[in-house]
C-alpha cells in the first residue's frame, strides 16, 4: 500500500512524499496545480517556434561534451553521429551539440573553419538522419572557455584552480577577429543543415561570461565598464551571424541566471555571498539579449568556481533555477529554454503550463534514457529509466577518461553496437539476487529472449538501492528502483521473493546459465562496543531500524558516510565525521563537484571532520577516538554510525563448479562497487549471453 503525504518544499511548490508499506521508505513526486498529476504531459508534447524554426515538442537535449560527440574541429566521430541519432530516435524535439570552438587565429591553431568541407559533409549526414524523426539540431559555437583553460580573457585573471598563473587580456583587434570567426562558423553550420546555432556561453565563467561579469571584466575601453559595454561582444556576435546567415537564421545563447560565486575558486553555498551575476543583473542581461535579436535564452546556473551549481549533483534540488527564471520571464518575451536539473517531467510540465518557461533543456536524463522524450509524449512516465544525478559516468567520466558513460545506461557511446538483440539460442537463465545488478541482468537477459527466473531472499526488490535512496536528496535512486521493479512486471520476469537459494537447489534447476548477484553487507569493525546500543550500521540508520539522536558520530569519511553526515546535518543534528585517512572522500571515484559541495556543506552546517583519526571503542558516552596527534578522546554521541565500507556476501561460484551451467558472478558479490559498476557488469554478461 502507498501512503501519500503532502510536503512543503523550498523549491517544489506542489510536492508529495509517497511511502511504501513494504520498505517503509518513499520518494518525492512533484505534481501539478490542485494536486493533479500530469500523466500525459500535454504541454511538453506541444510544438513551439524558435525564430522561424518549428520544434516538434518542448523537450530538448542539453549541450554536453561527450568525448565522442565532437572531434578537434567541431565535427562528429561515427560514435558521435550514432549518439545524436539515437536521441533523435528517442523523441527529442531539439538537440544541442557540445561547445565547438570557432577560433583558429587567436588562442587555437585549428577549428571547424579549417575543415569546412568535412564539417559540412558530416553535418549534412547527421541532420538528414535526425530529420527522419522530425528532430532539429543547433550547433553550439564557442569562443572558448577563457580563464577556465588559461586562455585569453577580457582582463588579466587568475586561472581556474591555479591563482599563481594570470591570463593575458584580449586586444580589441583580437576581439574583432573572434567575433568574425563566430559569424563565419555560423555560415558553415547553416550550409551543413543545422537548424540554428547556440552561443557558448554566458555561463560557467567562460570567455563571454567573463566579459559580462564586472568581477572579471576590468577593461576601460568600449568592452568594459557599463553593462552595455560588457555585453557589447554578445551584441556583435549576433550581428556577425546575421551578416553571414541573415536575421532569420535562429540564434540562442546559453545563459547562467546566477553565478553562485563567493570568490575565484569558491562557491557561495546558499547564494548569499554573490560576487558574480545577481538576479537583478540577470534580468537586465536578458532584456539586452532580446534587444540584440537573439531568438531564445537557454538558461542554467553557476560558474566552474561554483562547480556544483554548474554541474549539479543530486544534492541540488530539482528545478533550482525556476524561481530566478520566473522573475526573468516577467521582463522578456523570447523563448526561455530552461536547463539545470529539469528532468522531473511533472515539475517541468507545470512550469510550462504556468508560463514560466517554454521548454526543458535536459542533459543527464537524455544520457540515462535516450527514449525518455518519446515515453513522455506517449504518456508512459513510468517507463523512463531515471538519471540518479550521481555524476559518476557522465561528467566525471568525461573529465577522467575523456569519454562520457552513464551509471544506469551502459550503452552510451556504443549506441549502434550494443543495442540489445535477440539471442540465437534461447536459454534457461537463473539470477540470484534482486538488487540492481540482479534486476539489470534479468531485464537484459529477458530482452535477449531467454527464459529468466530471479530469486530474492527478502520480501522486496532493490537490495542496497533501498538504503541508498533513503535520503531526501537521493529520491531518484528510489525512482530507479521503481523503474526496475516495473520492468520485472512489464516484461514478465519470473520473480520469486522470500526465496533463499543454496547450491543444491541451483544444481537441480537444470539452468543453462546462473548469474550470481548476491550483493554486499556493511563492514562492522571489530572494536569494543560494536554491539553497544549506540552503535548502528549506516544501512540500518538509513532504514531507520534505530532512532538516531541529536549528537551523531559517523565513522568513515567515504562518499556514503559523507552523504549520511550531510543528511543529518541538514536535519540540524550535531555531526562529527571520523576518518582514518588524511582526507575524506579520498578517491578518484568521487566526482569533484559532489565532493566540493559536501565539503562546503560541512563548513556551512558546522559539521566537524576529524581526519587521521581512528575509532577505538563505543561506550555509554559515545565514541572513543585516537586523534591525529595521538591523543585519545571520547566524542559525546547519542549514536555512532559505522560507514567503513561493504564486503561481498559469501560466494557460491566455487561450490557450483561442474553443475552444467555457465556461471557468472556480478555486482557487489564479485567486487564491491556502485550503481555504475553493478549495471555495467550485468549488462556486459547478459548482452553476450
Amino acid at each position: 500500500m502507498i501512503h501519500v503525504l503532502p510536503v512543503k518544499g523550498v523549491f517544489l511548490t506542489y510536492c508529495y512524499f509517497l511511502i511504501d508499506d513494504e520498505t517503509k521508505h518513499g520518494f518525492l513526486f512533484d505534481v501539478g496545480a490542485q494536486g493533479k498529476k500530469f500523466a500525459d504531459n500535454p504541454n511538453l508534447s506541444k510544438p513551439m517556434m524558435i525564430g522561424n524554426v518549428k520544434i516538434k515538442n518542448r523537450m530538448m537535449m542539453a549541450p554536453m561534451d561527450t568525448g565522442f560527440g565532437n572531434n578537434a574541429w567541431g565535427g562528429f566521430t561515427p560514435e558521435g553521429v550514432e549518439y545524436f541519432a539515437r536521441r533523435a530516435e528517442g523523441g527529442f524535439g531539439l538537440l544541442f551539440s557540445g561547445g565547438t570552438s570557432t577560433d583558429c587565429k587567436v588562442d587555437n591553431p585549428d577549428s571547424m573553419l579549417n575543415h569546412a568541407d568535412e564539417f559540412i559533409r558530416v553535418g549534412r549526414e547527421l541532420n538528414e538522419r535526425i530529420g527522419i524523426y522530425g528532430c532539429k539540431m543547433f550547433m553550439q559555437l564557442s569562443m572558448d572557455i577563457g580563464r577556465n583553460a588559461g586562455l585569453k580573457t577580457p582582463s588579466p585573471l587568475p586561472v581556474l584552480g591555479n591563482s599563481s598563473i594570470t591570463t593575458t587580456a584580449l586586444t580589441v583587434d583580437e576581439i574583432h577577429t573572434r567575433v568574425e570567426e563566430m559569424g563565419q562558423a555560423a555560415k558553415l553550420c547553416k550550409e551543413a543543415g543545422y537548424a540554428g546555432v547556440d552561443i557558448h556561453a554566458l555561463h560557467w565563467g567562460h570567455l563571454l561570461d567573463s566579459f559580462a561579469l564586472a568581477f572579471m571584466n576590468h577593461r576601460e575601453d568600449e568592452y568594459g565598464g557599463s553593462l552595455e559595454n560588457r555585453m557589447r561582444i554578445v551584441k556583435e556576435i549576433r550581428e556577425a551571424i546575421a551578416k553571414e546567415c541573415g536575421w532569420d537564421y535562429p540564434v540562442t545563447i546559453r545563459f547562467a541566471v546566477r553565478s553562485y560565486m563567493k570568490d575565484f575558486d569558491k562557491a557561495s553555498f546558499d547564494g548569499s555571498e554573490e560576487v558574480g551575476r545577481t538576479l537583478d543583473e540577470a534580468v537586465e542581461i536578458a532584456k539586452l539579449i532580446e534587444k540584440f535579436g537573439y531568438d531564445g535564452l537557454s538558461t542554467d546556473a553557476g560558474t566552474l568556481d561554483a562547480f556544483y551549481y554548474a554541474m549539479p549533483p543530486s544534492y541540488v534540488p530539482m528545478g533550482y533555477t525556476l524561481d530566478d527564471v520566473k522573475e526573468i520571464r516577467k521582463h522578456v518575451k523570447l523563448p526561455i529554454l530552461c536547463g539545470s536539473r529539469m528532468a522531473d517531467f511533472d515539475m517541468t510540465e507545470k512550469a510550462i503550463a504556468d508560463g514560466i518557461i517554454d521548454a526543458a533543456v535536459i542533459g543527464r536524463q537524455a544520457i540515462a534514457d535516450p527514449d525518455c522524450a518519446k515515453k513522455i509524449v506517449a504518456g508512459k512516465p513510468e517507463e523512463v529509466r531515471t538519471c540518479i544525478g550521481c555524476n559518476q559516468g557522465c561528467i566525471w567520466g568525461y573529465f577522467c577518461t575523456g569519454k562520457v558513460s552513464c551509471a544506469v545506461n551502459p550503452e552510451v557511446g556504443h549506441e549502434k553496437d550494443w543495442r540489445v538483440t535477440k539471442a540465437p539460442i534461447k536459454k534457461k537463465v537463473v539470477v540470484v539476487g534482486g538488487g540492481v545488478a540482479g534486476m539489470e541482468a534479468a531485464r537484459t537477459a529477458f530482452m535477449r529472449g531467454h527464459d529468466v527466473t530471479l530469486y530474492e531472499k527478502s520480501s522486496v526488490l532493490g537490495g542496497n538501492l533501498i538504503p541508498a535512496g533513503a535520503h531526501d536528496f537521493k529520491y531518484e535512486v528510489n525512482c530507479l528502483n521503481e523503474y526496475y521493479k516495473h520492468q520485472m512486471k512489464k516484461l514478465g520476469v519470473d520473480v520469486k521473493l522470500n526465496t533463499e537459494v543454496n547450491t543444491e537447489m541451483l544444481r537441480n534447476l537444470n539452468a543453462d546459465a546462473i548469474i550470481l548477484a548476491v550483493g554486499s553487507v556493511p563492514v562492522m569493525p571489530r572494536i569494543d562496543g560494536i554491539d553497544h546500543p549506540k552503535t548502528v550500521s549506516g544501512v540500518d540508520a538509513l532504514l531507520e531500524k534505530k532512532p538516531i539522536g541529536d549528537k551523531v558520530v559517523i565513522v568513515g569519511g567515504g562518499l556514503v558516510g559523507c552523504e549520511i553526515a550531510y543528511g543529518y546535518a541538514k536535519e540540524g543534528k550535531d555531526v562529527t565525521i571520523v576518518e582514518a585517512l588524511d582526507e575524506i572522500m579520498k578517491t578518484n571515484n568521487v566526482p569533484a563537484m559532489n565532493k566540493i559541495m559536501l565539503l562546503d556543506a560541512f563548513e556551512y552546517y558546522g559539521t566537524r571532520v576529524l581526519t587521521s583519526a581512528r575509532l577505538n571503542a563505543v561506550n555509554d558516552d559515545g565514541a572513543v577516538v585516537t586523534l591525529s596527534d595521538g591523543t585519545v578522546t571520547t566524542l559525546e554521541a547519542d549514536n555512532v554510525i559505522m560507514s567503513v565500507g561493504y564486503r561481498p556476501l559469501p560466494s557460491m561460484q566455487e561450490a557450483l563448479a561442474g553443475c552444467g551451467a555457465e556461471l557468472y558472478e556480478i555486482g557487489d558479490g564479485a567486487k564491491v562497487g556502485n550503481v555504475l559498476t553493478c549495471i555495467r557488469d550485468a549488462f556486459e554478461v547478459t548482452r553476450n549471453l
